[in-house]
């Protein structure tokens, strides 16, 4: 049984790593967040030490540590530009880390990360759950085995609605969050580029606070993609109790099925990382370029290869 450390634990995604914590056997031991809505940890784990100031968790896993308690792993849900803080954080306290996606927000974060995990020798993982997906890697295996040669047209949609809060929260702010593709497209981005290969082209046709676009042309495949955060962008109307998200991956034509079966992937992360499998630092590297080439890129307009929500949208 491991012990486990949990940075962020009043976001939105903290449920699924105490989930994960809990069903692969181990323990949390100290949870921070400077907010302290945070009864989600009776759920998991009641017994947890929680803090609202860093000074004072740190100060509670150094205790620890002098008394042979260390802390095994640090899970880090924190907002994404201090990720790469908290990374160094914990591995200088002894403990890997598995950071939620983004790992970071630039790439040159991204080597700065692999040296320190050289000079501590302790491992940074990324929670890349979409390459875990059974559809996913049933799609990788199909075009491994697939001509060689071949290029692959694909269209990619994510429309996750958010309401007013989002941008008034630091995700708003692509300071802090790096932007919408970075924020809800980096694991789409880092699934493509691991089955379809390297980059060769990244152009971006529309760029706004709630919603994005463009072109990517991959080793294998030609991608037109498209992000959004508005409920109006869904091809359904929205109707109570049903959820306002929609995603659609199609290759050549025919959608790709992976709609379901998300929530359990944090928790067969956890498995991999544990049985040293995880994703490192080196695996998102590609990703995180080009979300960074995304969000500093000026947009075209929309011509040339463009994604077909955008025909009667918008005007070049």
């Amino acid at each position: 049984m491991k012990n486990f450390a949990l940075i962020g634990a009043g976001g939105y995604i903290a449920p699924r790593h105490l989930q994960a914590i809990r069903e692969t056997g181990n323990v949390l031991v100290a949870a921070l967040d400077k907010n302290d809505s945070v009864g989600v940890l009776d759920q998991y784990f009641p017994d947890c030490d929680f803090f609202t100031e860093f000074e004072r968790f740190d100060r509670h896993l150094e205790k620890r540590r002098r008394e042979g308690r260390d802390v095994d792993f640090v899970a880090i849900c924190s907002p994404n530009y201090l990720h790469d803080a908290h990374i160094r954080f914990a591995l200088r306290i002894g403990a890997d880390a598995i950071c939620e996606k983004p790992l970071v927000l630039n790439p040159w974060n991204v080597s700065a990360l692999l040296e320190t995990q050289k000079e501590t020798e302790r491992k940074i993982y990324s929670i890349l759950q979409v390459r875990l997906h059974p559809a996913i890697q049933a799609l990788k295996q199909r075009i491994e085995q697939g001509p060689a040669d071949r290029t692959y047209e694909i269209d990619l949609t994510y429309i996750t609605s958010r309401g007013h809060w989002y941008m008034v929260s630091w995700k708003g702010d692509p300071s802090k969050s790096g932007g919408i593709a970075t924020n809800i497209g980096v694991h789409f981005f880092d699934m493509l580029a691991w089955i379809f290969g390297p980059v060769q082209g990244n152009v971006v046709h529309v760029s706004e606070p709630r919603r994005a676009a463009g072109f990517l042309a991959l080793q294998r495949a030609r991608v037109r993609w498209f992000l959004s955060l508005d409920y109006h962008d869904l091809p359904f109307a929205p109707e109570p109790g049903r959820p306002m998200t929609y995603r659609s991956i199609r290759v050549d034509g025919e959608e790709i099925e992976f709609s379901g079966g998300f929530t359990d992937l944090h928790t067969e992360s956890y498995r991999q990382i544990l049985a040293g499998r995880g994703f490192g630092p080196e695996q998102v590297i590609q990703s995180i370029e080009i979300v960074s080439t995304i969000r500093n890129a000026q947009p075209i307009g929309i011509q040339g290869e463009y994604h077909p929500i955008l025909a009667g949208k918008y005007t070049v």
